[in-house]
């Protein structure tokens, strides 16, 4: 299966299927990209247009972010 046929068939999907596919494949993909950092540069804007759109403070993020961290700023 091609990509764009993968892409087509996702896109096809309705909503609850779409949210358990990510649910289910998400955390195993991005074990896997996560080690290449220039894909990860390309991934960021995506990650945060998505954050934009939804209407989530970043503020708030970045508070959620650190409460995951245990109260310590991420490290670079």
């Amino acid at each position: 299966m091609s990509v764009d046929e993968l892409k087509d068939a996702v896109l096809a999907l309705d909503t609850d299927e779409k949210k358990q596919l990510l649910l289910q494949t998400l955390p195993h993909l991005s074990r896997e990209v996560m080690q290449d950092r220039d894909f990860l540069l390309q991934l960021l804007p995506i990650f945060m247009g998505l954050i934009k759109d939804s209407g989530i403070d970043l503020g708030q993020l970045a508070q959620m972010a650190m409460m995951m961290n245990g109260n310590r700023p991420p490290q670079a």
